[in-house]
């Protein structure tokens, strides 16, 4: 049986463990009729063209884990951004852990999908938003399908986060092979502002696949700072698809840092449906051996005077791939738009690879509009400079991928986050960053 056919075979199974009367009962029974016409992508489709998933798709994965899997905070603190206070919420092997989390509901809802699809109080957001901005492609129609768990953030009008939310999903490798689908609503009202942080984790050696799906609506002058952070063991492998929905003179940061896996693929979405807002997406890949890293974004200009701005470094070694496909349309009524977008990539190995297609399309004559790709290897005579300086080579090819993945790092806001992003990228590249941000 394939996994396609063990999906769908089991979708009567996951019902009988939701609530049928829920008012999303036919948004799932839909979703799963899209999933069995659409199927998994294949790299016959346009979108997926250099990336594969057959070889992750082979493995019989459990979808539904029984056992209750407790961690000890000690064993997986380094997980955490713990250099200051924040909101937390963890998941282990797809299911709520509340020892090893800090939720809250003053002034604020940070809290859980599962409460939030089923509790009157809840009912509004999630009749206005849940389902809305998502794409109905077949891996985002499986998400929705078998949605039930993952985190509900909403930030009420006038708000100011006091603290960021970090979202984190473990699995522990109890499972011989499993299958992962969290959903994550974040709805944010007029004049607030949120940072977030979110992590999938695996501690195993055992096959873990996880198709992530995340819907962000940024309401009229809100803040949203987005930090994805992928590091994860070389046996596991993301799906992550991240919708943003903005409203007038909204601000909304995505930055996605690529450093571990087997396969990921990002798929970012913004849609800009009001003046006067900026969209912001940056990430940094560092990869090698035989990993895969593919980036398709989108964004969507609908209405005039508005800014986008993205910026995607990559540095390749070994027999890595990576993919960058990302797309801006301006429609006729965006006048005053202006649209950046920069994909720079260092191949250190003959064998590594990477496929890049910026794209525009714009049907509006008053707009400022570039992009631009580079693909090439580190500059010779710096790198001479700096060893003729007394600086080995080793640490002088650090210094220099470093620098050039610097312009991403300096957009990050929380310093802590900061630091640590900055101590894994010198673990990649295997040097030693003497100095402080």
């Amino acid at each position: 049986m394939s996994l396609k056919e063990k999906l769908v075979s089991s979708f009567l199974a996951f019902e009988n463990q939701v609530d049928l009367e829920s008012k999303i009962h036919d948004v799932r029974s839909e979703a799963i009729k899209t999933f069995e016409a659409k199927g998994f992508p294949t790299k016959k489709d346009e979108a997926w063209k250099y990336t594969s998933l057959n070889s992750v798709l082979k493995h019989d994965y459990s979808l539904f884990p029984k056992q209750d899997n407790a961690l000890e905070y000690s064993d997986i603190k380094k997980y955490f951004l713990d250099d200051i206070d924040t909101y937390k919420i963890v998941f282990i092997d797809g299911k709520y852990s509340s020892n090893l989390s800090q939720t809250t509901h003053d002034g604020i809802d940070v809290c859980l999908m599962s409460s939030a699809l089923h509790k009157p109080k809840y009912q509004l957001i999630i009749e206005n938003y849940f389902n809305k901005v998502a794409g109905k492609e077949g891996l985002t129609s499986l998400n929705t399908a078998f949605s039930k768990e993952g985190a509900y953030i909403h930030i009420p009008k006038n708000k100011v986060v006091a603290k960021p939310i970090q979202i984190v999903h473990f699995s522990t490798g109890n499972e011989a092979a499993l299958m992962l689908q969290p959903r994550n609503l974040i709805v944010v009202d007029e004049n607030s502002h949120v940072q977030i942080i979110e992590r999938h984790q695996s501690l195993t050696d055992n096959p873990v696949l996880t198709n992530s799906v995340t819907e962000i609506v940024a309401n009229k002058r809100a803040i949203v700072d987005y930090y994805k952070v992928q590091n994860d063991n070389i046996n596991a492998s993301l799906i992550d698809s991240t919708f943003v929905e903005q409203k007038r003179e909204s601000h909304v940061s995505v930055h996605t840092f690529s450093f571990g896996g087997k396969l990921t693929r990002n798929n970012l979405n913004f849609y800009q449906n009001g003046e006067y807002m900026d969209s912001t997406l940056n990430g940094v890949t560092i990869i090698g051996d035989k990993q895969h890293v593919d980036h398709n974004t989108l964004v969507h200009h609908i209405e005039p005077n508005c800014e986008s701005h993205q910026d995607y470094k990559g540095i390749f070694n070994d027999s890595s791939t990576g993919v960058f496909n990302g797309k801006v349309i301006v429609n006729k009524e965006a006048q005053k738009t202006n649209a950046f977008q920069s994909n720079n990539n260092i191949l250190l190995s003959d064998k590594a690879t990477i496929n890049s297609k910026p794209q525009l399309e714009i049907f509006a004559d008053d707009v400022k509009c570039s992009h631009g790709c580079t693909i090439g290897q580190l500059d010779e005579s710096a790198l001479f400079y700096m060893k003729s300086r007394g600086i080995p080579e080793k640490e002088a090819k650090g210094l220099l991928m470093y620098a050039f993945s610097n312009n991403v790092l300096k957009s990050v806001k929380i310093p802590e986050l900061k630091q640590r992003i900055t101590k894994i990228i010198a673990n990649k590249l295997g040097v030693n960053i003497g100095f402080d941000l």
